[in-house]
């Protein structure tokens, strides 16, 4: 399959380095940005994901990539504000960011769950014409009680019903875009299955891409089952060489009995990074990041959502708790529940008491850290490493800093690695499907 930017294939073909994909997450999300930097700004204003947008667009990264929620998040039932306060509706924000930028995609998660074929479906077309192709939608799903509070069928889906339902999302809301056929004729839609029965008349007609990108974030086995079947870029957390060349093999070996190429699934982990003059002082100012984004704090928030206790009179700098967690507790809403919280707990002992770690030292060590830290040349090296290796076909770029995290990546480690021949030297097409190298879709609406 040719690509764009003069790469082909997977592999790259005819000897060629295979490409690395760069996406750009806006940060403001948990306790990733450090909000106690004098340059950490607003993560409402406008003028920050305009500023995040047009340096990743400069930088020639394939997307711009919002999260979401639905609910904030809350902490001992009060709202949890060391992680953020306010989140704007992510199409609204991407729509803005149409006019303000060229090329770079705009992608957007919205939940599956708590949304409706038809209104999501014109949404995301309705984008992708106005951006002129570059829409994405992340899709995720949701059987969490505390957010479906706000809305009317509450969190009634279990972990299956909720891919069930998502599949089915999916295909429905494909169905509507192939509505439109590629040369403009619109016939009606009829689609009855068990979660959606709709028919009509689509308003919006074939945009740009055909259909909008599709990313997908799930790591259980229906979730990659999921993904291989449908998904065009897997946004996954796998950071390390070994896991991520677990995961990516795993994920492209399902691809087959879909009829798809290896190609045609684009995976993405979320990373973060630290640059310095020298690869010592990267490492010494990663830990300052650590220190900052695990506050004294953060730290016993973190230790309650394991222990889902009330842990507020214990010392950060002090040794873990000798009491059980309580694996029924609701002290933690909104947030992925830990699947083991005794065994996560045991294994925090562990370490705490064979380091010698207080409470603090302990959440540092345990909870996520910066992926690439190093000089340019150092970073560039091991993102081209991880690419070469099959460990991911790209990444999705985690800044620490809010608007301004990604300034020195773009101008210090993409350069290097366009000197590497690994990274596009300009936008070939207008697309994100042209960025990502991906096939058109194939339109399935027949004859109207």
């Amino acid at each position: 399959m040719s690509t764009s930017d003069g790469y082909r294939g997977e592999n790259g073909g005819r000897g060629k380095k295979k490409r690395i994909h760069l996406a750009a997450h806006f940060p403001g999300v948990n306790s990733t940005t450090v909000w106690a930097d004098p340059r950490s700004g607003s993560q409402i204003d406008f003028s920050s994901f305009e500023h995040l947008a047009r340096t990743a667009e400069r930088g020639l990264f394939d997307f711009f990539f919002l999260a979401e929620g639905l609910r904030l998040r809350e902490h001992g039932g009060r709202i949890h504000d060391l992680d953020v306060v306010g989140r704007p509706e992510s199409i609204t924000v991407l729509n803005a960011l149409a006019a303000v930028t060229e090329r770079i995609g705009l992608a957007g998660t919205v939940n599956a769950t708590f949304n409706e074929p038809y209104e999501l479906a014109r949404r995301f077309a309705s984008l992708d014409h106005l951006s002129g192709g570059r829409a994405a939608w992340n899709v995720v799903t949701s059987s969490d009680a505390f957010t479906g509070e706000n809305f009317r069928r509450g969190g009634y889906l279990d972990r299956a019903d909720r891919y069930a339902r998502a599949a089915e999302f999916l295909d429905t809301t494909r169905e509507l875009w192939d509505s439109w056929s590629p040369d403009g004729a619109q016939r009606p839609f009829s689609h009855t299955g068990r979660q959606f029965a709709i028919e009509g008349a689509f308003t919006v007609p074939r945009s740009p891409q055909g259909h909008p990108v599709v990313i997908q974030a799930g790591d259980s086995a229906e979730g990659r089952e999921f993904a291989a079947s449908a998904a065009d870029v897997v946004f996954s957390r796998h950071s390390s060489p070994e896991a991520g060349r677990a995961f990516h093999a795993d994920v492209k070996r399902r691809l087959d009995r879909y009829g798809r190429q290896p190609g045609d699934l684009k995976i993405m982990p979320a990373v973060t990074y630290v640059l310095g003059d020298t690869d010592a002082e990267a490492q010494e100012k990663a830990a300052e990041i650590r220190r900052q984004q695990v506050s004294p704090q953060n730290a016993i928030l973190a230790l309650e959502q394991v222990w889902g206790r009330d842990l507020s009179a214990y010392d950060p700098d002090g040794p873990l708790p000798g009491i059980d967690p309580d694996p029924d507790s609701g002290r933690v809403q909104g947030r992925v529940r830990v699947a083991d919280p005794f065994a996560v707990a045991a294994k925090w002992r562990a370490l705490s008491q064979a380091k010698g770690l207080s409470i603090r030292q302990t959440v540092i060590e345990t909870t996520g850290r910066q992926s690439f830290v190093g000089t340019p040349r150092t970073v560039a090296a091991v993102l081209e490493e991880h690419v070469a290796t099959d460990a991911a076909d790209g990444f999705v770029l985690v800044p620490h800093l809010t608007p301004g995290g990604l300034d020195d990546f773009v101008d210090h480690v993409v350069p290097l690695l366009q000197e590497r021949g690994v990274f596009r030297t300009g936008y070939s097409g207008t697309t994100l499907r042209s960025h990502l190298g991906l096939p058109a879709p194939v339109w399935k609406g027949g004859t109207p």
